[in-house]
């Protein structure tokens, strides 16, 4: 079987409902799926319940329904008899942890990979690659280790903007990454911006969206990508 992901960069555009820009792609993407489990372990200030009921608000517009992981006794189960997945943004370090203490990671991994459809916005989309070590967020809590379902082989940065504010004397974002392709020298990052996403499917991984997103490998150049780029 084909995998298939759906990878978004975020949930949510300026001036737009939750999820809103991204409705009829997700639409187009599920098909005729209609229900999928959804993984609610990223959100850290508020309730699972309320995660999720969010996330049907969004998604009951194309209708689709969700049911989160945390109302089931046997998680493993849940994963296995999913019709498709879907996970949510937050903190990614406690998304993975939450992966692991549930024994739910590998399932993941096994039902994607026999053509379970996957979608992922931020942290979701972070835990689709080979490790979390390029998420934005802190290490507010710590994961047995930073590998991650690697679903494809590249890592990704969501959320991904190289702007200083006036005044702010730190790290660029594209330092951040250099940082990391110094020590990670066989990793290559895919770093897409908001409003932009990544799919996979048996065409391969493409980029979509309409700003440049940005290829940073060891020992080359930073490198952009535009709509429909493949790799």
């Amino acid at each position: 079987m084909t995998k298939r992901l759906l990878l978004l960069s975020n949930s949510s555009l300026p001036d737009q409902n939750y999820l809103e820009f991204a409705l009829d792609t997700i639409s187009d993407f599920m098909g005729e799926t209609k229900d999928a489990i959804f993984i609610p372990f990223a959100g850290v200030t508020f309730s699972y319940d309320e995660y999720e009921d969010k996330v049907n608000e969004a998604l009951n517009k194309i209708g689709i329904v969700v049911q989160s992981i945390h109302h089931f006794d046997d998680p493993i189960k849940a994963i296995r008899e999913a019709n498709g997945i879907i996970v949510g943004g937050g903190n990614t370090f406690r998304l993975l942890e939450r992966c692991y203490h549930f024994n739910i990671l590998q399932e993941i991994s096994n039902k994607v990979t026999d053509g379970c459809p996957y979608i992922g916005w931020s942290a979701g989309s972070n835990l689709a690659g080979p490790t979390i070590c390029t998420t934005n967020d802190m290490p507010i809590i710590e994961p047995p280790k930073f590998e991650a379902l690697n679903l494809i082989n590249y890592q990704i940065n969501p959320h991904y903007t190289n702007a200083l504010p006036a005044g702010h004397k730190g790290e660029t974002r594209d330092q951040r990454i250099e940082e990391y392709i110094t020590i990670n020298k066989e990793a290559t990052v895919l770093a897409i911006p908001e409003g932009t996403y990544l799919v996979y499917d048996r065409d391969g991984l493409k980029y979509k969206g309409k700003k440049e997103g940005f290829k940073f490998k060891y020992g080359s150049s930073k490198t952009s990508f535009t709509d429909n780029q493949t790799f």
